[in-house]
């Protein structure tokens, strides 16, 4: 079955991923701007970075027939130099014209600081004077409620269309205030800080599958790049159709990202 993984981070991960991926039905994915697992201390790194994103990794991802998008940012766990955080911002837009941009993330916050919240702000500003889509980050889950309350009233406070907007990193807390204020919700499987496939289809069987998603996220630490299909296999193991699975992993970011008129399957 194809499936769509909306939120994965290649850049990480190995050529051989790519294939293992295509072989399970990967037919598009979407890399947002992420921390690297340090702290970057130049923006010319960010722009090698942008770079990447906007040139390596879709060629890289075409060799095996996914199509390859981005997101631009600065993540919000490097937001505390302000100084830094805004002259990456004011780089971004030198790249929102590669034809595999989608919009601006994963914005959001990290520890709900001040200056993070300022960052966030100046992000959403950029995506809605370009009429992009936005990614959002929520916090670890000692701060991920209040974080994600403060996110979604920033949005609110420019008054950006939340059917516009991604939440990601949904879990039991924080699933229904994002549906419930007209936000698109993600789910995140990955093993020790996010969902596994089980809590995901709990989720599922408790609120729907309507405005809701699921994705890897994988990356440089531990994860998993076949975690779309893993979780619709778990769906199918409690007796959810085919075509359930087919909507959460596949027609719904497709929904979702076609809203760009960037987005692009290789179906």
């Amino acid at each position: 079955m194809a499936y769509i993984d909306p939120h994965i981070h290649m850049v990480s991960r190995t050529t051989d991923d790519y294939r293992a991926m295509a072989l399970a039905g990967c037919v598009a994915i979407t890399e947002p701007a992420f921390w690297a697992g340090f702290d970057r201390g130049s923006v010319e790194g960010f722009v090698d970075y942008f770079g990447a994103l906007t040139r390596t990794e879709p060629a890289r991802a075409a060799q095996f027939g996914i199509a390859h998008h981005t997101w631009l940012c600065i993540n919000p766990k490097e937001s505390e130099d302000m100084g830094l955080a805004r002259a990456v911002i004011a780089r971004i837009p030198d790249f929102l014209d590669c034809p595999n941009v989608l919009g601006i993330g994963e914005i959001g916050l990290n520890k709900n600081t001040r200056n993070e919240m300022q960052i966030l702000e100046e992000h959403i500003a950029l995506a809605k004077s370009r009429g992009m889509l936005i990614l959002v980050h929520t916090p670890h889950l000692e701060d991920k409620l209040k974080g994600t309350m403060l996110i979604m009233d920033a949005v609110r406070n420019q008054g950006v269309d939340p059917g516009r907007v991604l939440i990601d990193h949904v879990e039991e807390h924080t699933v229904r205030p994002v549906l419930e204020r007209g936000f698109w919700a993600g789910m995140t499987l990955y093993p020790d800080t996010k969902c596994t496939p089980q809590r995901a289809v709990d989720i599922i069987e408790m609120h729907g599958t309507e405005r809701l998603w699921i994705n890897s996220a994988a990356d440089w630490g531990i994860s998993d790049p076949l975690a779309v299909p893993k979780c619709g296999l778990e769906m199918r193991r409690r007796g959810h159709l085919a075509e359930a699975v087919r909507r959460i992993s596949f027609e719904n970011p497709l929904a979702f990202l076609s809203q760009s008129g960037r987005f692009r399957t290789s179906v």
